[in-house]
């Protein structure tokens, strides 16, 4: 029997694809700090030049410009590095674009350890945390290429301020294209009864793995994807914690401030639980290939699968 080839794309090419398809609207405006190829922005310049507009090397500036536009009724996509995005720009994110509630949508890339040869100064593990900081700010971190696309659609129609994380590296393609995203919601990929492990970005298709290898073990693991990090799923966590009685959370970001921290939030006011939290640990990376550093720093299934053992122990 023919082994199923596995689809590999980066969530960036979801965005491409996104851009493509709004190309049509009138009030939609691109904008990038001089990284359009590396972030997929310049999709947009191909399809709607008069709409895309290259800020150079001022991601601050950018996202003032952005603000401005969009007090004039457009809804602007701004596009660079997370690292850049979200560090060098905080300020103006917040002030300029949060607090009046504008529609402005970050949509960063090069996102986590993935990043890989460029390294730790490039390799930002505290974008989610920055930005689920920031009232009015939705936080979305898309685990492939499908959803990502769908994320970036969901965000335009949404009102307000929204974060999109996306990353670099080609990873598995988990949905199909009738995969329908919704702000807010995460999705029960796979059912068990031992342990939930709820998962973010690409190490969603790691923990589909991890099953796998628990369920070697005799053990059944219930499998999250949770791509809005802010509003957190509070129902779907409670519900799990309930059902399996221990809760994993694997992210490829800090387990400071991330994914692990909004579901910790959740169960000690909800629903206490025995966590366990699987990602960067208080580090910075280093540089290497991506696959490598994601073994290296634990971001892999058998780690999350080493995790969920201990979980289980400690209900």
């Amino acid at each position: 029997m023919e082994e199923k080839k596995v689809v590999k794309k980066a969530t960036r090419e979801g965005y491409a694809a996104a851009l493509e398809e709004l190309a049509e609207r009138p009030d939609i405006i691109v904008m990038d700090a001089d990284l359009g190829a590396a972030t997929k922005s310049m999709t947009y310049k191909k399809v709607a030049p008069e709409r895309f507009f290259d800020a150079g090397i001022a991601e601050a500036n950018m996202m003032g410009v952005a603000a401005g536009l969009a007090t004039c009724g457009k809804t602007v996509l701004v596009s660079s590095f997370a690292m850049f995005a979200t560090g060098r720009a905080f300020e103006q994110i917040r002030n300029s674009i949060a607090y009046p509630q504008l529609n402005v949508k970050i949509c960063a890339s090069h996102a986590g350890i993935s990043v890989g040869e460029d390294g730790a100064s490039h390799q930002c593990n505290e974008d989610i945390a920055l930005m689920r900081s920031i009232p009015n700010m939705v936080v979305i971190n898309p685990a492939d290429v499908i959803e990502a696309k769908a994320a970036v659609l969901e965000a335009v129609r949404h009102q307000g301020p929204v974060y999109v994380r996306f990353g670099r590296l080609a990873i598995p393609q988990i949905f199909n294209e009738n995969y329908t995203f919704r702000i807010g919601k995460g999705q029960v990929l796979a059912d068990g009864d031992d342990v939930t492990i709820i998962a973010t970005g690409l190490m969603v298709n790691e923990s589909l793995m991890a099953k796998d290898l628990l369920a070697k073990q005799g053990i059944t693991a219930r499998v999250v994807n949770m791509a809005t990090i802010k509003p957190i799923d509070k129902a779907i966590i409670i519900e799990s914690a309930k059902k399996t009685g221990c809760i994993v959370t694997a992210e490829e970001h800090s387990v400071i401030g991330g994914l692990g921290s909004a579901v910790a939030e959740v169960l000690s006011e909800e629903c206490p639980t025995p966590l366990v939290r699987v990602g960067v640990n208080d580090t910075f990376g280093e540089s290497g290939p991506a696959w490598e550093l994601l073994k290296k720093y634990g971001l892999s299934a058998e780690n999350i699968a080493k995790n969920a053992a201990i979980a289980i122990a400690k209900k």
